[in-house]
């Protein structure tokens, strides 16, 4: 294993993606923050930032393929399923604690029954997010039927698992052809579900039930494993400036409004299934064919791609608390609402910071000095 180490980092690194994992991350936080005050999702401000989660999975299906691919010669499926343990586990428990802890704070007509819920039902929960299996309706202590009620954006990190365990045991030995068709079988169905839809959109996945986990697999299978065909047939050119021109398509895609409106829906589940299947891939294209010059621009995408995963999956616990206070003050004027949406995102900014220097980083240095000797 110490040996897979060293070789895993003479690999070049793609800097400008870790910078775009950041700003789509901050973006999440943002829509998160603006979707309470939204009356629907006609009308909500960054409008399609959820698809930033359908951009994580491509990214991710590409790192991992980039990564792992030419490695399973000298490497276990143990030793990988540790290291992506040692990279994903310790901020889902932290996660986990951090909703736990904040849990009462949402208290509110939004969530009326928060205060009778028993302090052991919050616990048992808590531990059982540890973990990432997944919570069936009936087990919700919130009432929003999320798998994960502590931390919402935990649903997506168990679909994450879910793919890693896909690629790890199988679809990693599939060549080039069965993964392309695999990948244009997907893309079809994402296309197909995503039109056909009553909501027009791709939004859920969250909720562990018949229709939640098809829009879930159904947003995991194209990204993902798209993006780890990605990594295989790409060849990187050389483009100038690729960090701000990959920034903007990836800002101007989640912020874009809703298309087609409520009689047109199916216009709306066109637009993110086309942006998932082209639009996406393109912006990772982009980025990874461009080099970052020493200096600013340099320590911003180190910056941005060390707190986009803490930032992530520590932010929402903060965005129950915020939504209840817009409950609790349904008269509160424009400007307080602006004041605490302010209040929140730097708040989720500091706490995944302060997550990164203090538990992350210090815990994943020890958890690889234990899995070094395995």
């Amino acid at each position: 294993m110490k040996n897979y180490n060293s070789i895993l980092k003479s690999k070049p690194h793609y800097p400008i993606l870790d910078g775009l994992r950041g700003i789509a991350a901050l973006i999440v936080v943002g829509f998160h923050i603006f979707e309470p005050n939204a009356t629907s999702s006609l009308d909500q401000f960054i409008n399609h930032g959820y698809l930033a989660v359908d951009f994580f999975f491509i990214l991710s299906g590409f790192v991992i393929g980039y990564a792992y691919d030419d490695r399973w010669d000298r490497m276990t499926l143990s030793g990988f399923f540790k290291r992506r343990l040692e990279r994903l586990q310790p901020m889902v428990v932290l996660g986990m604690i951090i909703g736990a802890c904040l849990f009462y704070f949402a208290d509110s007509p939004k969530w009326p029954m928060l205060h009778t819920v028993p302090l052991w039902a919050v616990v048992l929960t808590m531990f059982v997010g540890f973990t990432l299996i997944p919570l069936p309706p009936s087990l919700d202590i919130r009432g929003w039927q999320e798998m994960h009620p502590l931390n919402g954006p935990g649903w997506s990190l168990f679909y994450e698992y879910v793919a890693n365990i896909l690629y790890a045991v199988g679809i990693r030995k599939f060549s080039k052809k069965a993964l392309t068709a695999l990948v244009m079988v997907s893309g079809g169905y994402l296309v197909y579900y995503a039109v056909s839809s009553k909501s027009g959109d791709l939004m859920g996945g969250w909720t562990l039930n018949s229709e939640q986990l098809t829009i879930g697999f159904t947003r995991l299978m194209y990204p993902f494993f798209g993006g780890l065909l990605l990594s295989r047939m790409i060849v990187v050119s050389n483009i100038k400036r690729s960090f701000l021109i990959s920034s903007i398509l990836i800002a101007c895609v989640l912020f874009m409004p809703r298309i087609g409106g409520e009689d047109h829906r199916w216009m709306n589940g066109l637009y993110e299934s086309l942006t998932i299947i082209f639009i996406f891939p393109a912006i990772i294209y982009i980025a990874a064919s461009g080099t970052v010059s020493k200096g600013i621009e340099s320590s911003l995408c180190k910056f941005m791609g060390d707190i986009s995963y803490p930032v992530y999956i520590t932010h929402f616990p903060l965005i129950y608390v915020y939504s209840a206070w817009l409950s609790n003050h349904p008269q509160a004027d424009t400007g307080m609402k602006i004041i605490y949406g302010c209040l929140t995102f730097i708040g989720a900014l500091l706490i995944g910071y302060l997550s990164l220097k203090f538990y992350d980083e210090p815990i994943r240095k020890w958890l690889r000095k234990k899995l070094g000797n395995v």
